[in-house]
């Protein structure tokens, strides 16, 4: 399947990199910490939200800022060793120019800049939570790397692995091409499914990307 766009934005965590290792191990940190039960915390869902919206329907409003500023202190901390890339990852990035592709992440700016580092990447634009007012699965997050590329969001395929993202892509309008890292495929809508960056290759033009989207 070829499909022609003029900006490529990636989700991080589940995307680009798999940190679920240390994202288990510092969330359940957090949640001892701040005496939230098992039961609790599972019927909350975590991935591709911001943790200051997880931490708003877990904590009194009053403890939210200081409760988001420990979470990002622990998984920042966390990051040496927690990270990989994904399959075809390196490969994907490198075939596309640096004004090209963004990356998109629910993460705050400071742990997402660290997750990225320690894998090597280190995007030319990079849209995170500090950045939005209203996460995924709002589009705004998508929105504003359109604008930030100068692209059109029809123009744009979205990468993504959590249903909130690729909900979001949607309703930015965006071609979505769902990764089923992080969930089954026949949980993810999407315009196009695969198992992960290894099936898509890219070519750079004149006029923007060409990608080649395998099963």
């Amino acid at each position: 399947m070829k499909i022609r766009a003029e900006a490529l934005l990636f989700d991080n965590d589940g995307t680009l990199v798999s940190s679920l290792e240390s994202v288990y191990r510092c969330w359940t940190r957090w949640a001892q910490e701040y005496g939230i039960t098992a039961e609790d915390f599972a019927r909350v869902e975590l991935h591709g939200r911001t943790a200051a919206e997880i931490a708003a329907d877990l904590l009194p409003a009053d403890r939210v800022a200081e409760a988001v500023a420990r979470i990002e202190r622990l998984e920042v901390e966390d990051v040496a060793g927690g990270v990989h890339l994904l399959p075809g990852t390196k490969a994907l990035l490198d075939s596309v120019p640096a004004d090209r592709w963004a990356v998109v992440t629910s993460a705050t700016r400071r742990l997402a800049e660290a997750r990225l580092g320690e894998v090597g990447i280190h995007p030319k634009t990079l849209i995170a939570a500090d950045d939005i007012t209203r996460g995924k699965p709002d589009p705004e997050p998508f929105l504003l790397a359109a604008r930030m590329l100068g692209v059109d969001p029809s123009r744009c395929v979205v990468f993504e692995d959590a249903p909130a993202g690729l909900r979001a892509g949607r309703a930015a309008g965006m071609t979505t091409v769902a990764l089923a890292t992080t969930h089954r495929a026949d949980e993810l809508r999407a315009d196009v499914v695969v198992g992960d960056l290894s099936a898509v290759s890219a070519l750079a033009t004149d006029g923007g990307v060409e990608l080649t989207v395998g099963d």
